[in-house]
């Protein structure tokens, strides 16, 4: 059975194979594994790397550092995981405090988070993880932050209104970049935190004024409540991903459980997620919701809308 690895993984192994000690080489073997589909096809694969991994840290004596790095990679949780990132005191605990059911640290005070802090945030139907992350500052970043940036389907960028938000922007661009996360490559939503404070308006126009044709960028208060409802819609579209739904001949669909795909997919992406089986005895499928009639049959690679309903027949 192929290994069907995802473009991530060979960026991974590209860092693996540049990686000048063995910490750098543990913390990319790990992010290989984690970001490596889990089935039958990779169990070899899989295999091979954690005795890499055990390899190194019985020959480099890095232990403390390998369960520093294990300890730290997330397993994906909901339709997607987005980390939550700033500089110190933008407020991003608050967010992430205020919007799931996680609870980090939250004070007026910078350096109030020290870990990977995950919780889960409600967009209608769907919850999204969210994981609150310690301040982006040089010399400081631990050594599990750059592997879980880059293995997160998007990131939200936190900066503070009241405090120059343009300067606080080039220095985390300048931070992402040392860690080799591009934003032209990367999803992210920037995220401007304190509206409440004084300048913050103004602050935002200029913010949103030279970043909005690269990312999308929005304000709110944490503190505050305002603009969070917005920011959860905001999140979902940076995301990129759409909600499907599945039903049985002569049954209604179930609206509480959507298959979570990229935009683009057809209905035969659809099929392979529901089962292997389904992917490949599918015939074709009947589609309500963006059809021109409710049941149209649609074959395999028709392109599928956020809310459609599928009758798959095999």
């Amino acid at each position: 059975m192929p290994a069907n690895l995802p473009p991530q993984y060979f960026e991974a192994e590209k860092i693996f194979r540049s990686a000048k000690n063995p910490v750098e080489k543990i913390a990319a073997l790990e992010e290989m594994l984690a970001i490596m589909p889990k089935h039958k096809g990779t169990d070899h694969l899989r295999a091979e790397l954690r005795g890499r991994i055990s390899k190194l840290t019985q020959t480099s004596g890095k232990k403390s550092a390998t369960q520093r790095v294990s300890m730290f990679s997330i397993e994906k949780e909901g339709a997607a995981q987005v980390v939550v990132i700033g500089l110190p005191n933008a407020g991003k605990s608050q967010l992430v405090s205020s919007i799931t059911n996680a609870l980090p640290t939250v004070a007026e005070y910078p350096f109030t988070t020290h870990t990977a802090t995950p919780g889960m945030m409600e967009f209608e139907n769907i919850q999204i993880q969210l994981i609150d992350t310690p301040p982006l500052m040089p010399h400081s970043i631990e050594l599990w932050l750059p592997p879980m940036l880059r293995r997160a389907d998007a990131l939200l960028i936190v900066v503070d209104l009241s405090d120059a938000p343009l300067a606080q922007m080039e220095a985390i661009v300048t931070q992402l970049e040392n860690m080799r996360i591009g934003l032209g490559e990367k999803k992210a939503l920037i995220v401007g935190n304190k509206l409440d404070l004084d300048n913050a308006s103004q602050n935002y126009l200029a913010l949103k004024t030279k970043y909005k044709e690269h990312l999308p960028v929005i304000a709110i208060s944490a503190k505050e409540g305002t603009g969070l409802e917005e920011l959860k819609h905001e999140t979902y579209q940076t995301l990129d991903i759409i909600r499907v739904y599945t039903k049985t001949p002569g049954q209604k669909p179930d609206f509480s459980d959507p298959i979570i795909l990229s935009k683009g997919s057809t209905v035969e992406d659809a099929a392979a997620s529901v089962h292997k089986d389904f992917l490949q005895k599918l015939e074709y499928a009947r589609l309500w919701g963006s059809g021109k009639h409710d049941g149209l049959m649609v074959k395999r690679d028709h392109i599928l809308q956020d809310g459609d309903v599928i009758e798959l027949h095999v």
